[in-house]
This record gives structure tokens, C-alpha cells and sequence, in this order.
């Protein structure tokens, strides 16, 4: 258990706010939010790496898992190594980790899961409107084509929902993604502050 990352996992389907939650919990001293798109995005598309990923993410597809889980390592030991993240004292926010059921398996030797936030929402085509808005704000133009963005919902629920059947029942925690950025956070913080606690003996 000691050698494991403990870690929280950020679930939710796409558009869910998952990402805006776990830079904003990321602030807060003893988490560091690692989410896996931000570390494929910042690839050089001119290596072969960034060529791989390009290749997947303009069909909204995902990345071969052994490629996922040889990069997600060494960036983590990057981490370590620069000193901005202590296994010690820091709980991971794994966002966008497991996307898969072989992801899980690979990465049970790897982490110890000690909650999964699970962002939940009713109306998919809300999220597809979400999404495109973002797309245009932030240029991710891998999330402007509306046929890539409703494949990503289907590679969600088709790969990445059944994931959480991988897990204990209860690690999960259930969180309603709709509302303000502050009042989705506020349950999100309300959550995890005793995950931190117990985890680390702070009380």
C-alpha cells in the first residue's frame, strides 16, 4: 500500500466540469490535480508521441492504453523529481485516469484509490452545447466538431463508465455537476476534506 500513489479519481462524462473542479481542488495544499488530456495536449505534435496522440484525439478516440500508462508514469516521476509532488503528504486528482478497464488493472499496482467523484448530469445535449463553448474559448479545436464530441459520449459510456463497476461501490461519491462553478465546488470540497483527513491522520 505504501508504495502506491493515493489518489482521488475524477469521473464523469464529458463536459461534466471534472476539469474545472479538479484545477480549482488542485489549489489547495495536499492535492495536485493530474489530468491526463492537459499532459497530451502539452506533447510536441512533431514527436512521434505527439503524432500517436493527434492521431486519436481528431477521432475523439482513445489513446492505446499501454502508450496512456508509459506516459502517465514518467510524467509523475517528473513530478517527484521537481519536487512538486510528494507522495508523502499530496493526494493525486487523477482526471481522465482509468479511461478503461485494462487502464484500472494496469494501474492497480500503481495507485491506491481513496474516493471516486463521480460528476453526474441528465442532459447530454447540454453538454455537447458546453463543450463547443469551451472549444471556441480555449481552442481546443479537438472538441469543436460536434460528431467527435457525440463519439466521445459514446466512448464513455461504451469504455469508460463501466470503470467505476472496476472499483469498490463504496469509494464512490456522487456529486451533481449542474449549477455554478462555486456551488458545484462547494460539494465537491465538502467531500474530499475527509477523505484528506482520514487518509493522512490530520484530525
Amino acid at each position: 500500500m505504501a508504495d502506491r500513489y493515493k489518489c482521488v479519481l475524477l469521473f464523469g462524462a464529458p463536459g461534466t466540469g471534472k476539469g474545472t473542479q479538479g484545477k480549482l481542488l488542485g489549489e489547495n495544499d495536499g492535492f495536485l490535480h493530474l489530468a491526463t488530456g492537459d499532459i497530451f495536449r502539452s506533447l510536441d505534435k512533431q514527436t512521434e508521441l505527439g503524432k500517436k496522440f493527434l492521431y486519436y484525439s481528431s477521432r475523439g478516440e482513445l489513446v492505446p492504453d499501454d502508450l496512456t500508462i508509459e506516459l502517465w508514469q514518467d510524467h509523475v516521476r517528473g513530478l517527484i523529481d521537481a519536487g512538486t509532488y510528494d507522495p508523502k503528504h499530496d493526494i493525486l486528482l487523477l482526471d481522465g485516469m482509468p479511461r478503461s478497464l485494462p487502464q484500472a488493472e494496469m494501474l492497480a499496482a500503481l495507485i491506491h484509490p481513496l474516493a471516486i467523484i463521480h460528476f453526474t448530469v441528465g442532459d447530454i445535449d447540454e453538454m455537447v452545447k458546453r463543450m463547443k463553448l469551451r472549444a471556441e474559448k480555449e481552442g481546443r479545436h479537438d472538441d469543436a466538431d460536434e460528431n467527435v464530441i457525440r463519439n466521445r459520449f459514446d466512448v464513455y459510456r461504451n469504455e469508460t463508465a463501466p470503470v467505476l463497476g472496476h472499483f469498490d461501490p463504496k469509494l464512490v461519491i456522487e456529486v451533481d455537476a449542474i449549477g455554478t462553478i462555486e456551488e458545484v465546488h462547494e460539494r465537491v470540497s465538502a467531500a474530499l476534506m475527509p477523505v484528506y483527513e482520514k487518509a493522512f491522520d490530520t484530525t
